[in-house]
Formats: C-alpha cells, structure tokens, sequence
C-alpha cells in the first residue's frame, strides 16, 4: 500500500491555489498562525540580555530535484516546493541563519524522504542524499550544518548500515524518519535491527510524522459533502491540521508499550512541534495507561518519557505550549527548532528570546542540551 503522499499525482484544488496551502504537503505549519503575542509584538520585547543566545535548530528541511520529483504530489506541488528554499543549501540559507541567530542548523530530507523507495534503488537513493549533504553544505560551511541521515527504511538491515556509515564516516548527528514505513511502525521487528544500531551508535532518531497508508487515511480521513470538493481539505486533515501530530503520539506510545525501550534502555528518540500534544495529554495518557502497563513494562509509563524522548519547539512559536511542556518533561530534554522553511527562522529565534524563562533554562533549550544530545559545539 503506498503512503497517501504518493497516491495521485493530480489533485483537484478547485477554487483555491495550491500555494495558499502546500505547506501542509510540505512539512510544516506556517509561522504566522502560530506565533507568540510576544513575538509578534515586535523587537521592543525582546530582552537585550538574551540577545547574545546561540541556537542550535534541530528541525529544518533540504530538497533536491529529485526528491522532488520522488515525493511532490503534483505541478503545482513541485513549483511550491522549488520556491520554498527548501533546496538552497548556501549563501542564502546562511544569511538568513545569520539574520536570525543561528548558529547551527540540523538537516533533514524533505517529508518522506526515501523511505518507502524499496529495494537497491533506495538503498541507493538515502547514501546519494546523505553524501550529498556531507560534501556540499557541511564542507562549504565548517560548523554551520549538521544533519540527520536519510534511511531506506523498506530495508531495516540496510538503513543500519547507511546510518552507522553516515554517522562514522560523515558526522552525522542521527537519523530522521517520517510516519508510517508502508504499513507499519517503528516497533514493529522488522526493525530492530536499525533500533539496536542506533542504540550501539548513541545517536537518535527524530520521530517526523508522514501522511498515512490508503486505508488509514480512508478511514480517518476522507469525508465527503454534496456538491462540494473536499479533498485539498481532507489531505490538511489528514497532515499538518490534525493527523500528522496523533500519528506521532501514537507512534511513541507504541514504542513504550510493546517493550521497545525496555529491550534498547538507551534508545533515545526525538519528537518535535512541542511534544506533538503530549502535554495536553499528558496526565490523561499517564492516569489511565499506567496500571494496565505496570506488570508489562520495567518502568512506570511515564518515565519513558523522561528517559527516551526529547522534544522540540519546531514551528510551535508560543510560550503558553513550552511551558505546558515544562510542566511534565525536564527543560533538560528540550531543544529549540523552527520547522524551516515552513516556519519563519527569525520569527522563532525572536519568539524564544522574549520567553519568560530564565537564561539558564533558555540556554539549555537554544543549545546546550543539543551540544550534549549530538556531541556537537555551537
């Protein structure tokens, strides 16, 4: 069954442009609905003392042509992702790092990667991507990029040896990985191998949702109204406005209760756009799954959490949802992120400066708890 993002190459947008919401097939959120009243209030209310705050982002997109090609889901797709910027990996990406502060930016391929290109061919595909990276913008630019490897996950024993050869050989930081791989996820064994080379390596593996297989999405998804084309709208649904985000959480919530933590102690996994709705619900997932899970798992439930995951603000720009998140999960495990190029770099450097935290805490989320995830210096 091939992922909804691969299941028409034409898509009826009707009256509306796909400009007007092709992020939602991209990858992100746009910034401008989600961003703080601080931020938006302007640089008056940013502290000068925070002005001098390094960032490491953890969240932010690269594409190719043939990514493109690979993944967009039509014409008009295709010319909203060329105008993006998601495929400048030089000077201009760099200025606006420096215009916003950033110090260095973590890469990943465009939703969903490879992933579902089975066989030599993807095998092939994720070690031309990662090679790419390695010897064009982190050789151009010491320092400034990072990088998670791109895995063809259809062939778990394959995307092992691709991320222990990019995480030797080039300095990656991790791997990245986009939903459902066909019909399954990660806690599926089919891929132990990759958790257990992960776990060996010390690296993580950022958990980024991905649109789901036919039937989910049919099920979940496809609604319908007389006389009215509703399928631009089901595919948001389905995606960044609602689907992307449960996906992600049911996803973690497996690799705690099929025991998957328990038989690698010291996987570590990464989540983004502020905990995908953990902290709303956080005390009802703990509350209620606690008891059934407590003769099953080596830990209480919740402390899987703490122990497995860390979490990123990427395109989550307000402060109400990173203190929600604090709330249940230590500032130690947080790490700040922008979604770039679907959300603003500026924007979000600008937010996370005006947050009433103090500058230990806002150091520990800019950077130092990456420096001390990825064994990386800003």
């Amino acid at each position: 069954m091939k992922p909804i993002g691969k299941k028409q190459t034409s898509l009826a947008m009707g009256r509306r442009t796909f400009l007007g919401g092709a992020t939602v097939l991209g990858a992100g959120l746009s910034a401008p609905a989600i961003i703080s009243r601080a931020a938006a209030a302007g640089p008056s209310v940013i502290a000068d003392r925070d002005r001098d705050l390094q960032f490491i982002a953890a969240e932010e997109t690269y594409t190719t042509d043939e990514l493109i090609a690979l993944n967009a889901i039509n014409d008009e797709h295709v010319a909203y992702l060329k105008e993006t910027g998601l495929a400048e990996l030089g000077p201009d990406r760099i200025a606006a790092m420096d215009e916003a502060g950033i110090n260095v930016q973590i890469l990943s391929a465009h939703t969903p990667g490879v992933q579902d290109v089975p066989g030599q061919e993807g095998i092939d595909f994720a070690v031309r991507l990662n090679k790419m990276i390695a010897d064009g913008p982190m050789k151009a630019y010491p320092g400034r990029f990072q990088a998670y490897a791109t895995l063809p996950l259809q062939e778990p024993e394959a995307s092992a040896d691709e991320l222990e050869r990019a995480v030797r050989d080039d300095g990656f930081v991790g791997a990245m990985t986009n939903g459902f791989v066909g019909e399954k996820f990660l806690d599926h064994p089919d891929f132990e191998p990759l958790l257990a080379r992960a776990e060996a390596l010390g690296v993580p593996i950022y958990l980024h949702p991905g649109f789901p297989p036919e039937k989910v999405f049919d099920i979940y998804y496809r609604t319908s109204r007389p006389g009215y084309d509703q399928e631009f709208q089901n595919y948001i649904f389905s995606g960044s406005g609602y689907g992307w985000h449960q996906e992600v959480l049911t996803q973690c919530l497996r690799l705690i209760i099929t025991g998957v933590f328990d038989k690698y102690p010291d996987l570590q996994m990464i989540i983004g756009h502020m905990g995908e709705g953990l902290p709303f619900y956080y005390e009802r997932i703990v509350g209620d799954m606690s008891e059934s899970t407590e003769d099953a798992l080596n830990k209480p439930l919740g402390q899987y959490f703490s122990d497995n995951f860390w979490y990123t603000t990427s395109a989550f720009f307000q402060d109400e949802l990173l203190h929600l998140l604090l709330r249940y999960i230590s500032v130690d495990r947080v790490m700040f992120g922008t979604d770039y190029p679907f959300a603003d770099m500026k924007q979000g450097t600008d937010w996370f400066r005006a947050v009433d935290l103090p500058r230990e805490a806002k150091e520990k989320i800019a950077y130092r708890n990456a420096e001390k995830l990825f064994g990386i210096k800003v």
